[in-house]
């Protein structure tokens, strides 16, 4: 394993999985509420939200923030 995978707490967690995750904890409601980006929004849904994020590096980044906070309540 490299260095910076063996820091990393996302290595091995597929982005899907994340997002189901923080789906079901909070709804797509209080997901577009806590991260404004308009794929949460405005008609959600799982495809066109990982096809947005795979594409948008911040957006991602809000994503994978939010999931790590979620995690270690």
């Amino acid at each position: 394993m490299s260095e910076e995978q063996i820091n990393n707490p996302l290595h091995g967690i597929r982005l899907i999985d994340i997002l189901d995750y923080l789906v079901s904890e909070y709804g797509w409601e209080e997901l577009g509420n806590r991260i404004h980006i308009n794929c949460f929004q405005s008609n959600p849904s799982i495809k066109s939200c990982l096809k947005f994020l795979r594409k948008t590096p911040w957006a991602r980044e809000k994503v994978e923030q939010l999931y790590l906070r979620t995690i270690r309540k």
